[in-house]
């Protein structure tokens, strides 16, 4: 698929705001040249393009992972947003940096659908196809804000020029477009990735059936649910499941560490990716476009702080934008015997690389000193193991006995805690480079999930069951005994599959929008997020608007404000 960067006017006031993008190569399209097959190409690369400034970027990040259940702010990640303080704001920035790009992308979007009649030059199969893919997109797009804030301005008109009016919809409607974009691409697009020529990061129908199951599993909490949300969102999981995917070729991964193995983003699972790419004007160490994936950067803990260690590039820059909650390193992943995934998540052991910072024994030698351990010799050499966290508790004693630097829970800090791998990107040219991955956004696992929380919503809690051990006996290969990971219909609650979504999809983008959908955000904070638990209040399931837009909502009805952000 070819990358390409095109920004073209947003649908909303603030298009005309100087900031981030303004910085991005970019062309603005006139509606006349958007209606030959080069301009529609261009916008339809442009489309793509919109993925790589959601998917990898910090701002996106900081709206899905900290400030939940699972992971809160590192010593160089402190946000008010995620600790909910006082000083989260609608002037805070992270929500005009997600909310003013993404109109704009869905504004190349309408571009492209409301110019495909009038196109000549482009066969009208594939013109068809093309004008389906960007539903697709565009649903997404649209998903991604309702899930944020709400009620939407929900347009599909193309603007050419900043507006300086702009009405506010329920959410409703927004669900409205967003299912019926993403019908039209089941309708029109190939099943999968990898048949008909379909390439990585491009659109088919497997992907829309994902989404889609999603979207209406969301629904089926909201004020805007229809009664059978719930049985529609589980038969399309378990259509994906059964019949679309395995025509596709998607499947489960038999071992769970091989789904995000470096270089293995396009394996059977993997439904949908955002590709990035190694063109430094886009991605480049110290480039501003918002199009970079810096994930692999944001999980790395301060490991060049301790002995033997240095910073490369097989462990990252250590940005330590968060450290997993201590609920979720002890209790999520408690059960390390039959259960695989917490040693297939985090990184929990690091290789001494540096020679000229060897601690050495003292003396007199610590009891317990293993043997050959010598007073004022280094305690191991480059090479060795350095740093292990074994995840469960140890005397004092045994960490000053240690032939390396033992760190048990008690002493995480929020500098050096298990680090969350699965975006590490060993192959980039420099230590400072953000990672050329694709982003992997869905994932089959995710679909059984779904399927599993729809059933169990829809009153079919036995017929959940068996989707919810499809993905714990994977979770067991290749060692331990599956059948120990199974669970009956009586175990399987809400608050179940939520911590099942994260032994499974931690750090995956999902869970603030997790925890809103289910209603659990403000329950979950107070019990397991030490930094958020005293701040969070009712208005903070609803991100604000951002006080970029209604400050440009200058003509007619100023532009609504979120319930309990008024007035701050």
């Amino acid at each position: 698929m070819k990358k390409y960067s095109l920004i073209l006017a947003a649908g909303l006031a603030l298009a005309g705001c100087k900031g981030k993008l303004a910085e991005d190569p970019h062309s603005v399209i006139s509606p006349e040249f958007l209606k030959t097959a080069q301009g529609f190409q261009l916008t339809y690369d442009a489309c793509y393009a919109g993925g790589r400034t959601v998917w990898g970027t910090m701002d996106f990040f900081f709206m899905t992972v900290p400030g939940t259940d699972e992971f809160i702010s590192g010593k160089d990640g402190g946000s008010d947003m995620n600790r909910y303080s006082s000083n989260y704001l609608p002037t805070t920035g992270t929500m005009n940096n997600v909310w003013r790009p993404i109109y704009q992308y869905i504004n190349n979007c309408n571009g492209l659908i409301n110019a495909a009649p009038d196109i000549t030059g482009i066969d009208d199969a594939k013109k068809k196809q093309m004008v389906a893919e960007v539903k697709f997109l565009r649903a997404n797009y649209y998903f991604q804000l309702l899930q944020q804030f709400g009620d939407l301005t929900v347009t599909t008109e193309f603007n050419t020029s900043p507006k300086t009016s702009a009405d506010r919809h329920p959410a409703s409607q927004a669900y409205d477009l967003i299912i019926a974009d993403l019908q039209e691409a089941i309708n029109v697009l190939p099943d999968g990735p990898g048949i008909d020529g379909v390439l990585p990061g491009k659109a088919h129908k497997a992907a829309a059936m994902h989404v889609l199951s999603r979207v209406l599993l969301t629904r089926g909490y909201s004020s805007a649910a229809k009664p059978d949300d719930f049985t529609k969102a589980a038969q399309l999981a378990m259509d994906l499941i059964n019949i679309v995917g395995p025509k596709a070729g998607l499947k489960l991964q038999d071992d769970f560490a091989n789904v995000f193995r470096e270089g293995n983003e396009a394996n059977s699972e993997v439904i949908w990716t955002v590709q990035h790419t190694a063109n430094l004007p886009y991605n480049g160490p110290n480039n501003s476009s918002g199009h970079d994936n810096i994930l692999n950067h944001l999980w790395v803990p301060q490991y060049e702080n301790q002995d033997g260690m240095q910073r490369d590039v097989k462990y990252g820059r250590p940005y330590i934008r968060v450290v997993p909650t201590r609920w979720l390193t002890d209790t999520v992943f408690k059960e390390r015997v039959n259960d695989t995934r917490y040693r297939k998540t985090f990184q929990t052991m690091w290789i001494s690389n540096n020679g000229a910072k060897l601690p050495k024994w003292p003396s007199p030698l610590p009891p317990g000193a293993p043997a050959g351990a010598v007073s004022g010799q280094p305690k191991f050499k480059v090479g060795d193991t350095a740093i292990w966290m074994p995840g469960y508790d140890v005397t004092d004693a045994q960490i000053k006995a240690a032939p390396y630097t033992l760190i048990p829970p008690r002493k995480y800090s929020n500098a050096m805690s298990p680090a969350m791998f699965k975006y590490f990107d060993t192959k980039r040219q420099d230590l400072n480079y953000p990672s050329i991955r694709p982003v992997i956004v869905y994932r089959l696992a995710e679909t059984y999930l779904i399927a599993a929380e729809a059933l169990m919503k829809a009153g079919r809690t036995p017929e959940a069951v068996p989707y919810v051990n499809a993905i714990r006996r994977r979770a067991a290969f290749p060692t331990g005994n599956a059948a120990a990971m199974d669970i009956t219909a009586a175990q399987l609650t809400i608050d179940f599959l939520l911590d099942e979504r994260s032994r499974e999809l931690c750090g995956e983008l999902t869970r603030w929008p997790d925890l809103v959908r289910t209603g659990k955000l403000i329950e979950r904070i107070v019990l397991h997020n030490t930094e958020g638990q005293k701040n969070i209040l009712p208005r903070h399931t609803l991100r604000p608007i951002p006080q970029a837009q209604i400050d440009a909502t200058t003509t007619g009805p100023k532009y609504p404000q979120n319930p309990g952000w008024e007035g701050l």
